[in-house]
């Protein structure tokens, strides 16, 4: 994975002296290293001459290094192929740099990984470099079709016009994308680059079915499908090492408070919301967009709730959904208003003692197109608001149930 930063190559450089020099000291016969595919020469860009360097500090300490070159990786998580996911996703008309017209030769990441752990059973690789590339050659704006297609998404118009730098291409890349400028800048100076495999030597010695460019992304697009919101966001944690960018942008507002209540009673309070009780704060607002929803064909806040204080698996909460509980100690509501992407709002209570718990409050977001980017940005200057005024609310509410006495009374006899 490349470093990011304005001095990432020299970063990558260090890092890879450092890992040869381990290597040879513990006694590693051979490293195998992923690197990136295009032609040699002045016109190379910083961040491919960047993996050339690492090639050779790799191999400065004389223990064998197989390189493998790739072009853009179809996957999901691959910058490369994220970034031209995120372009086609959220935009119907692109104004392009000409690197749209760049011939280019992906490769699906399972024979990626095919090659990498092939070349371990085959001796001739040692110490050799290999271009892997699948079996299609596309310019950057063929893939982009393809992939439109494959999310069911119209057509998208393409204007590659010549004014547009690398520098400017990665502020529109992070402006569009997740990726931030520093990743996002390297990548796109490197798009002006031909990256086509110059010799087919590896698939003789490795044999393997190469995945054409449309199956690829359609795998690569199934593994996308499957983050769904209750599982991948409030069941699974982040697993470190994983992009940002890997699977889809998830944009949060995450507050927590110290409480001076036991946590049964904080969990109850967050159990009252919806309905008949509010939402503790600014209810005014949570009405406006009641009726904003219902004008769009959504539930709205009409479908109430089915009970003023018990809520169990499934049940509907004005216009969200329980789709997680745990009793005293979590509850996740899914949002079926309709919304260009989908949310989550999840409170979670962490017990310190008998007395004293936290309260952690998430709202998540994953937008769908430009116009869930649009609408996160639009309501994020009423979080503020909204979110605190409900943490004061439900600290408000559980303090009354906390000391209420008929309440006082059944939970010490407990």
């Amino acid at each position: 994975m490349m470093s990011a930063g304005s001095d990432y190559a020299e970063h990558d450089r260090q890092l890879a002296l450092t890992f040869a020099r381990a290597a040879k000291n513990a006694g590693v016969k051979r490293i195998i290293y992923l690197g990136g595919l295009g032609e040699t020469g002045p016109d190379l860009s910083e961040h491919l001459s960047s993996r050339r360097e690492v090639e050779e500090a790799l191999a400065s300490t004389g223990v064998a290094v197989t390189v493998l070159r790739a072009a853009m990786i179809i996957g999901s998580g691959s910058a490369s192929f994220e970034i031209l996911r995120y372009l086609v996703e959220r935009l119907p008309v692109m104004v392009t740099p000409k690197w749209v017209s760049t011939p280019c030769q992906p490769i699906a990441v399972r024979n990626v990984i095919g090659y990498l752990v092939g070349v371990l059973a085959v001796p001739e690789t040692a110490g050799g470099v290999f271009d892997i590339g699948g079996p299609d050659l596309f310019c950057y704006r063929d893939i982009m079709r393809i992939m439109a297609e494959e999310l069911g998404l119209r057509r998208r118009l393409v204007i590659p016009v010549p004014v547009l730098t690398p520098r400017l291409s990665s502020y529109w890349i992070q402006l569009i994308t997740p990726l931030s400028n520093t990743i996002a800048s390297p990548l796109a100076e490197g798009l002006k680059n031909p990256v086509v495999c110059r010799d087919n030597r590896i698939a003789s010695l490795i044999p393997q079915e190469l995945l054409a460019v449309r199956a690829a992304i359609q795998g690569a697009l199934s593994q996308v499908a499957e983050h769904h919101v209750e599982t991948s966001w409030s069941m699974a944690g982040p697993i470190p090492g994983d992009p940002d960018w890997a699977g889809g942008t998830v944009f949060r507002d995450v507050r927590q408070t110290t409480l001076d209540i036991p946590d049964w009673a904080v969990f109850r309070a967050v159990c009252r919301v919806g309905g008949g009780n509010g939402w503790y704060a600014t209810d005014i607002l949570w009405k406006i967009r009641g009726w904003i929803d219902q004008l769009v064909g959504g539930p709205g806040l009409r479908r109430g709730r089915r009970d003023s204080e018990v809520v169990g698996y499934g049940e509907a909460l004005d216009f969200w959904r329980v789709v997680g509980f745990e009793r005293d100690r979590r509850l996740a509501l899914r949002a079926e208003m309709k919304l260009p992407g989908e949310a989550l709002l999840e409170f979670r209570i962490e017990a310190l003692n008998d007395r004293q718990c936290v309260l952690h409050q998430s709202a998540l977001f994953r937008p769908r197109g430009l116009f869930g980017l649009a609408y996160w940005y639009s309501v994020l200057p009423f979080h503020a608001i909204v979110f605190r005024g409900m943490l004061r609310g439900i600290e408000r509410e559980a303090l009354k149930i906390a000391t209420s006495p008929q309440n006082m009374v059944s939970q010490g006899s407990t």
